[in-house]
């Protein structure tokens, strides 16, 4: 008798088991914890709090694209959370902590992402989510320290070093190799045509016939910091920005009255690559080790 009673409950419970332990649930769900928030003001102007969470998935999909690997998409995953971490923290006295463009990060709520998506909302989001839910709480950490974690669309083949862009000096955000980018990004190289009123008008300088250009200073990867034209100073981000150029690593080439720049890499250069994190995915790199490529020394930390 004992032994049937065994036969009749291992019958009950293995199939039992089998589905638990075996069967993975295709939704995709998130569990937030209701102090883990974040106040982001919108460009419509409206103040709003949200699930931190929610807000990095926000994020992952107005900042990288969606078709890229889920490993690259990890790795921007944990490198918003950090960076917005930081905001926090530098911020906590005030209104807000964020703006929802590249002011900061470009987050992109429900709506936005329907509107954007269409009939595909739902097969993006799910990617989305696991990208956010395999890196739940993760950011990145150097020396007990929240890292700044600068990005950015395409590199000239190398990153930058922060000092030679922005004002501060990271020891986490050094010059490291990306030439890779060339292998994925449709923006390495690009070039814009102006008329040379155009040119002229755009910078208001002296329509000096032919330019009379000077580079002053450069970066250690040839961007460049200040150029002299037609007589006037600025520096390579100014003129990139009148000339709404890819990024400063530009070089100008006159032919009569047509104005021809020829740029490399779009975007300033520090941190991490985000066409240099999809063509490392493409290589077998997993996100940790993508983001300890373009963020020296640093550890992943969990909150």
């Amino acid at each position: 008798m004992k032994k049937i009673l065994a036969t009749i409950l291992c019958i009950m419970i293995i199939p039992y088991l089998i589905v638990t332990l075996f069967i993975a649930d295709d939704e995709v769900k998130f569990s937030f914890k209701k102090d883990q928030v974040i106040r982001v003001k919108q460009s419509s102007g409206n103040l709003i709090s949200l699930p931190f969470e929610e807000y990095v998935t926000g994020v992952l999909s107005g900042e990288m694209p969606v078709s890229f690997s889920l490993e690259a998409l990890k790795a921007q995953a944990v490198a918003a959370r950090s960076y917005a971490l930081v905001r926090i923290s530098q911020n906590k006295n005030s209104e807000y902590d964020v703006v929802d463009t590249v002011m900061n990060q470009v987050y992109l709520d429900e709506n936005a992402l329907k509107q954007k998506w269409g009939t595909s909302y739902e097969a993006n989001i799910n990617k989305v989510k696991m990208a956010v839910v395999e890196t739940k709480g993760q950011y990145l950490d150097y020396n007990g320290n929240v890292v700044e974690a600068f990005f950015f669309s395409t590199s000239t083949g190398k990153t930058e070093n922060v000092e030679e862009v922005f004002s501060e000096n990271l020891p986490y955000l050094r010059s490291v190799d990306s030439s890779f980018d060339k292998e994925v990004s449709p923006v390495f190289e690009d070039s814009v045509t102006y008329s040379f009123d155009d040119f002229c008008n755009s910078l208001n300088i002296a329509k000096t016939n032919p330019l009379q250009i000077e580079v002053l200073e450069t970066t250690s990867t040839g961007r460049i910091k200040k150029i002299k034209i037609n007589g006037q100073e600025f520096t390579g981000n100014e003129v990139a920005n009148k000339l709404k150029l890819r990024s400063s690593y530009f070089s100008i080439t006159q032919n009569e009255t047509v104005i021809v720049i020829s740029t490399k890499g779009y975007g300033h250069g520090v941190g991490m690559s985000q066409y240099g994190a999809e063509a490392l995915a493409k290589k077998g790199y997993k996100y940790d080790q993508i983001l300890k490529h373009y963020y020296t020394d640093v550890q992943i930390k969990k909150l």
